[in-house]
């Protein structure tokens, strides 16, 4: 028997390090090759390493949340024949689930290393902090690893009542244990003989990594450098629902068309006449940087959180290019298969709540752009046209400028020129 050490591979282009986000492995752990290992993190893209060789997990290095560099030995299996590794193989395992001092340093763990079983119904079941509603919405897939599911699968366990403890809500290998062991009570509603008032005291701990630490840090960082000028305005949007309704009837084999195509086309009519608002503000060097190019950020909900793929050069799109475009990396987004280019170089992002748009927002600027739109929801309302109250598919449009280098004028004329455009959409195709 010999220990083969799996290095962290370089994740990125010239990247040092890569934050770990979550494990798929425990020590004592039998694992087949192209087995998952761990998540880690660079960026904004998660990757998902596997195990090029079968064996016995014996040691593990790095908690989620602690950076590895690139490089260093995060996992030790023992293999058979010599491995990649000297030293003899029959060396004490390390049981423990985050060690973050070297291979070299770690410490002998008891004799007898824990070994993998198959669960059982008498199985105690780990300490598990389920969320207050484990029931996923209809439709919503649950998030977890290929071994995960394939367990569950074998199981015939459905993972959508099953709840995640890990990331994002992600399930876990411990999560299918506690709810074998409890026989699917944590995904059950409260009994009837329950009181729904009783007190509630427990406290959960989350600790912040991965994606959600990195979004923290891109919106403090934003607010913190840049101040926000919002703008609202709201727009007639009845002939443009009606155009975007006709079109998808008589153009129905070319895809369907959203909203964000239309606005998508007014951002690429407008900006040439304010480039200071299709911009990138390097403020460390004093440098506003104006693209010719529009490059539109997609803000995108994700089971992680929120990330902006990128449209490059919507100017050379049509409808239909950009609602294909659009969909294709917001789909790479949620499945986290985004390369780094297409999560980078925006010069002006959208943001939308969609149905839940809500009556106004104020979305901050993903920096280092200095303009973001947030469409809000259309809704019918009453309004006076021509002296008589009429009903108008109306909606508010949000935005917000960083006011050192938008001056408010510009921007509410630049919100006024795309709410003309939109307002009148045949104007959209007139050059």
């Amino acid at each position: 028997m010999g220990r083969y050490v799996f290095k962290l591979p370089d994740v990125g282009e010239g990247t040092a390090e890569a934050e770990i986000v979550a494990w798929h492995v425990a020590v004592g752990q039998t694992i087949e090759e192209d087995a998952p290992l761990v998540d880690v993190m660079t960026d904004k893209a998660t990757v998902e390493m596997t195990s090029p060789v079968a064996g016995k997990v014996i040691e593990i290095n790095g908690a989620p949340g602690d950076m590895a560099p690139v490089g260093s030995g995060i996992v030790v299996l023992e293999v058979e024949g010599a491995g990649n590794a000297a030293g003899a193989a029959s060396a004490p395992a390390v049981v423990q689930e985050a060690v973050t001092a070297p291979i070299a340093k770690s410490e002998p763990a008891p004799s007898k290393p824990l070994e993998a079983a198959p669960v059982k119904a008498a199985t105690p079941a780990p300490t598990v902090s389920a969320p207050a509603f484990p029931n996923r919405p209809e439709g919503e897939k649950p998030l977890a690893s290929p071994a995960v599911r394939r367990r569950a699968e074998d199981l015939g366990i459905k993972l959508g009542f099953v709840p995640g403890s890990g990331p994002a809500g992600r399930i876990e290998h411990a999560d299918l244990d506690a709810f074998i062991a409890s026989n699917g009570a944590t995904a059950r509603a409260p009994s009837p003989g329950g009181s729904s008032y009783a007190q509630r005291t427990a406290v959960e701990a989350v600790k912040v990594i991965g994606l959600r630490r990195k979004i923290a840090e891109k919106m403090q960082d934003a607010k913190r450098r840049i101040p926000h000028f919002a703008y609202i305005e709201e727009v007639d949007m009845t002939e443009l629902e009606d155009l975007r309704a006709h079109l998808n009837v008589i153009h129905k084999g070319r895809g369907k068309l959203t909203v964000l195509p239309f606005f998508m086309r007014a951002l690429v009519k407008v900006l040439p006449d304010y480039p200071q608002i299709n911009a990138r503000f390097d403020d460390d060097a004093g440098v506003v940087h104006r693209h010719a190019g529009v490059h539109i950020g997609i803000a995108t909900q994700t089971a992680n959180g929120l990330i902006v793929p990128v449209v490059k050069h919507a100017e050379t799109m049509d409808l239909w290019a950009a609602a294909a475009e659009v969909a294709r990396v917001s789909t790479a987004a949620r499945d986290n298969k985004a390369k780094s280019d297409e999560l980078s170089g925006s010069t002006i992002t959208i943001t939308s709540l969609g149905p839940l748009g809500g009556i106004a927002t104020t979305p901050v600027i993903n920096h280092p752009e200095v303009a973001i739109i947030g469409p809000n929801k259309i809704v019918e309302r009453p309004v006076v046209r021509g002296g008589q109250v009429v009903v108008r598919k109306m909606m508010n449009l949000s935005s917000s400028f960083d006011h050192r280098v938008v001056d408010g004028y510009d921007a509410a004329e630049f919100i006024q020129r795309v709410k003309g455009l939109l307002e009148h959409p045949a104007t959209l195709f007139i050059d």
